[in-house]
């Protein structure tokens, strides 16, 4: 006789406990400071925005997905552990990318830290700058203020138009003049005051240029072109000449396109493909984990402990940024001479992944392939789709999703400009996951005076003071009073989606809705936020971004109520919490009158029941 192995429940959860701990720790790590990794390379609000909502709608088509395969296939444990392997594989490559030659903002960081000064790869001989911002407007008539450093004269026609004066080679002896300040002839508009020194002669009215800077090529200036037309068709051969050598490059040359870019556009596709490979390994990892742990747990009739595990998820993220961020901030800026410190939260991140794959060997997984999980996602849809409040939750969830991307994205941009650290980020950061994890505490309470329509609406309104007060902080530690709201902000919405999904949903969907409602919030809602708020930040900036998103959830907020007025109310007798409910937890109204007919409807089957015995004996 086949001996049936008893299931430990308690250990079962303390090890998806654990492992949710080590996954939400790992995430947190890096994720929140993602964004701010990809502004110190120097890429502009719209394309991490662009990067941040790939990453979103991935994770919303490719996750229930990858899910239903591992699970047809039987194959979640080795999902699950490939996941995490190639996560950290990949997270590591991003190393890889260098920065693009653009202003980085690095005010957080002490740039005297840094071992190498600007002018460090200098050689003895050449100078390599840029040129500075052009004149404004000088003085009628140029004045000398260097002695002049180079042997070489060349002279300019007097109106030279639009034409640019090309680089020659500039000697270390004329350091000292580049620094000084000089003063062009405005008939010479296009020259700076960082790269030429003039001098004036008043009989011939032209200027010599003595000095200028090398910007890559070493070739002497050209004579002077007298004939302009002349000099317009040569140039316009030349382009055209150029752009029948792109074409050939377009056209048999692959990746031309992105050969022939500037080095910024260069760094944000190869950025928008790693970030799209990292999340399409990563992204299978929760549902199929949360699956598996499910259906081990349904299959031991202990379904109703599954929530135990959420609030572990919560204190690892906390954990995990509040880590991070405070070992950054110990660091200098480069560590061992080249390596930027930000790299450390992608070496956490590996690390704690590492942590995690031991666990995975032991993680409580069942397959039930009774459940159909595709048809039930598809039925939640239905049911939300056919309830006008579950309809009104979903569209807040969707809002709700929107203006917390804005959060997630560039409330760290907003903190840098006011001179918070990386330690400032951490510490709100974690303030905001304790807050909401504590929000449990307050269910009670908050359930007995506020019912879960109104618990929404103050979850949202919660979530358009803090948009608000994001957009005029004034120091490093002005965001901490803000995140003590993510209490009745966060918590309080997830808390009412919970509830309005157990109302919606019939017996055994109630984790399928909550998931239509996650993915609403989590992932569309995410991904269109960070689209338009990348491109409000470059269009608007980061005040206006937030202001923005909180004005749209006022106006929500200012409609939901009148919205759930007009709703009908559409309740479904949930017969297995009827049956498990005590006298003292139910009403003294409608819950005596669903007992009743309940009672007669038991009496009536056990009276047939009697009668049947009876014609049978």
């Amino acid at each position: 006789m086949k001996r049936i192995k008893q299931i430990d429940i308690k250990g079962a959860l303390a090890l998806a406990g654990t492992f949710t701990f080590l996954c939400s720790c790992a995430k947190a790590c890096i994720l929140p400071f993602l964004t701010l990794y990809f502004r110190q390379l120097g890429l502009t609000p719209a394309m991490t925005g662009i990067i941040m909502g790939t990453k979103h709608l991935i994770s919303l088509v490719w996750s229930p997905v990858a899910s239903l395969l591992s699970k047809h296939y039987n194959k979640r444990r080795v999902v699950i552990t490939g996941s995490l392997v190639c996560s950290a594989a990949v997270s590591l490559v991003l190393l890889l990318l260098p920065s693009a030659d653009v202003p980085r903002q690095t005010s957080y960081c002490n740039m005297s830290d840094l071992s190498t000064s600007p002018a460090a790869g200098l050689d003895d001989n050449l100078l390599l700058t840029s040129a500075g911002p052009p004149m404004s407007s000088t003085p009628t008539h140029a004045e000398v203020t260097t002695a002049p450093v180079s042997q070489t004269n060349v002279t300019l026609p007097a109106n030279t138009g639009n034409t640019k004066p090309a680089p020659v080679l500039t000697s270390k002896a004329s350091l000292y003049m580049l620094q000084q300040p000089q003063h062009v002839n405005e008939t010479h508009p296009h020259l700076s005051q960082m790269n030429v020194s003039v001098v004036a002669n008043d009989s011939l009215g032209e200027p010599n240029i003595n000095s200028s800077v090398i910007h890559g090529s070493a070739s002497p200036l050209p004579p002077p072109v007298r004939n302009k037309r002349s000099q317009a068709n040569s140039e316009s051969e030349d382009r055209q000449q150029e752009k029948t050598e792109e074409n050939e490059e377009y056209r048999f040359e692959f990746m031309g396109s992105l050969k022939t870019m500037d080095v910024q556009h260069q760094l944000f596709f190869l950025m928008l493909i790693l970030v799209s490979l990292w999340e399409s390994v990563s992204a299978p990892l929760e549902w199929t984990a949360d699956d598996g742990l499910y259906e081990y747990l349904d299959f031991a009739d202990a379904s109703d402990r599954y929530g135990s595990t959420g609030v572990w998820g919560l204190l690892g993220a906390a954990c995990g940024v509040g880590g991070a961020g405070l070992l950054v901030s110990q660091l200098n800026c480069l560590i061992a001479g080249q390596t930027p410190r930000s790299a450390v939260h992608f070496y956490c991140y590996a690390g704690l992944v590492a942590l995690a794959l031991p666990v995975v060997a032991f993680l409580p997984l069942y397959l039930n392939k009774k459940r159909d999980r595709a048809n039930g996602l598809l039925k939640a849809v239905q049911l939300v789709r056919g309830h006008p409040r579950a309809l009104l939750c979903a569209a807040t969830s969707l809002l709700v999703g929107i203006a917390g991307s804005v959060v997630d994205n560039f409330l760290l941009w907003q903190m840098q400009d006011h001179g918070s650290s990386e330690l400032h980020m951490a510490a709100s950061l974690a303030l905001a996951l304790l807050s909401q994890a504590a929000f449990p505490l307050l269910v009670g309470r908050v359930s007995r005076v506020f019912s879960p329509g109104r618990v929404l609406l103050v979850g949202a309104a919660g979530l358009a003071l803090q948009c608000l007060y994001y957009s005029f902080l004034w120091g490093p530690w002005a965001a901490l009073p803000a995140q003590l709201l993510s209490c009745f902000s966060s918590g309080a919405l997830l808390w009412a989606v919970k509830v309005q999904s157990e109302d919606v949903a019939t017996l055994g969907a109630e984790r399928s809705v909550r998931r239509v409602y996650q993915a609403l919030s989590g992932d569309l809602g995410a991904g269109l936020g960070s689209f338009a708020g990348g491109f409000v930040v470059q269009r608007f900036g980061l005040a206006w971004l937030f202001r923005g998103a909180a004005a749209g959830l006022t106006v929500w907020c200012l409609c939901l109520p009148l919205l759930q007025w007009k709703a009908p109310r559409q309740r479904r007798i949930n017969y297995s919490r009827l049956l498990a409910a005590d006298a003292s937890e139910a009403s003294d109204s409608e819950s005596e009158q669903e007992r009743d007919w309940l009672d007669k409807a038991m009496e009536d089957d056990k009276s047939h029941n009697n009668c049947g015995r009876r014609i049978n004996h």
